[in-house]
């Protein structure tokens, strides 16, 4: 029996280059970095001093004032991108079953600057000092609950985290939710605001990130031979999906098909990827196959593309082992290049970018890729400038520590 198609009818984004969907796509195809050097604290005894702070944000036409005061800037982002994709998908909330609308998201950390601010409390200031906000606003699942709040959503709510794959993970869970009769609609995706001093510190000191302090707008250059490492970014990325035939009964505008999800477990290394990318070659075939589609189908992956030696050589293998010969119709891109890396919400923010890509036949540039690698293969990474091209279906990866992968497809809506 074939399936119902699950629609994507809204979209919502908070990043590093653009404050909403229209800025932050803008900013994509236009090869515009959101990277600089960090002013949320002192940088002067890190190894790193950059990242992709968000710039010019103001969530106070949408929160309260004093409400603000209550929230981790990971919940206060999820609520400004899902206000975005809710107005988006033009929602009657008379109209509509809320006992079967549901929350998923993505978050790698959850409320890690609470975490670190009431840390320094207790150990400057004593005990009595934290302030009783401090486990509501820290805990992980507390994003999803300000949304069902705000709107009344009283289906499924659940937060996901597999690290930098707890974005796509959402996105693609929300849909299984649906399938299974368990929702008609969902908003999905990923949040996460963690530069702070011990999140920097913490992955510098592994020797992660980024050391390009000098040029912040050309250190993330995924799949370029110099690049050195990834830079961390902030954000979210949300989605509103449904069954087609809902989203046709409430005459919503329908964006893309969210057509199929993969997710696999490396079983290898805590922080490394498996050799030849085998747990994200079996993610991406996971996806196709439920997509019920074939490679040819595929004609764009927005790739986790962290800047990496390790990710970019052995996502590549990935993709160069399944599709063989097929690649050289294959494009390639990544906007961490632009955005950095949002660990948790990268998968938000990249299946908004690669829903935007489908919509308008255009694929967003690899930025700073000026040097080829040699074991990054032979793959279109679509250098520097954007590309108009046919796409019928993309698909978007992300790969997190623990050996987390997950792929989600999105096909042109016909």
């Amino acid at each position: 029996m074939k399936r119902e198609k699950i629609v994507v009818t809204g979209l919502g984004a908070v990043s590093p280059n653009g404050n909403n969907v229209t800025d932050f796509w803008e900013a994509c195809i236009q090869g515009k970095s959101g990277i600089n050097t960090i002013t949320y604290f002192d940088t002067s005894e890190h190894r790193v001093s950059i990242a992709g702070e968000l710039t010019d944000f103001d969530p106070n036409h949408i929160i309260d004032s004093k409400e603000l005061r209550k929230l981790d800037p990971f919940s206060i982002y999820a609520i400004v991108a899902s206000n975005e994709a809710m107005e988006m998908a033009n929602i009657d909330y008379n109209s509509i079953n809320l006992d079967r609308f549901g929350v998923m998201i993505g978050t790698g950390v959850g409320g890690i600057q609470t975490l670190e601010k009431e840390h320094s409390v207790i150990t400057n200031k004593g005990a009595r000092r934290v302030s009783p906000q401090f486990v509501p606003k820290m805990i992980a699942n507390i994003a999803g609950g300000h949304l069902s709040i705000r709107w009344g959503l009283r289906g499924p709510n659940q937060t996901v985290t597999s690290a930098c794959a707890s974005g796509t993970d959402a996105i693609g869970l929300a849909m299984r939710l649906i399938l299974s009769d368990d929702a008609d609609m969902m908003i999905c995706g990923g949040t996460e605001a963690s530069i702070t001093p011990l999140t920097i510190a913490g992955f510098a000191n592994m020797r992660a990130l980024s050391t390009s302090n000098d040029s912040p707008t050309e250190a993330s250059r995924p799949f370029d031979l110099n690049r050195n490492g990834f830079v961390l970014g902030e954000g979210s990325g949300m989605l509103v999906i449904e069954k087609e035939s809902h989203a046709i009964k409430r005459g919503a505008t329908i964006l893309a098909e969210l057509a199929g999800y993969g997710s696999t477990d490396d079983a290898f290394h805590i922080t490394q990827p498996s050799a030849g990318g085998k747990g994200a070659l079996e993610a991406m075939k996971k996806a196709i196959t439920n997509s019920s589609l074939n490679i040819d189908d595929i004609n764009y992956i927005n790739a986790h593309g962290t800047s990496t030696p390790f990710n970019d050589k052995n996502e590549s293998l990935a993709i160069s082992t399944l599709f063989n010969q097929k690649s050289n119709n294959l494009k390639v891109s990544s906007t961490k290049s632009m955005t950095g890396h949002l660990l948790g919400a990268a998968g938000g923010i990249e299946a908004v970018a690669t829903v935007k890509a489908v919509q308008n036949q255009i694929i967003p540039p690899t930025i700073n890729y000026n040097t080829p690698d040699p074991e990054c293969s032979s793959l279109d990474y679509v250098p520097n400038t954007a590309q108009d091209y046919p796409i019928n279906a993309a698909l978007s990866n992300t790969f997190g520590f623990g050996g987390h992968n997950a792929v989600i497809c999105i096909r042109k809506y016909i």
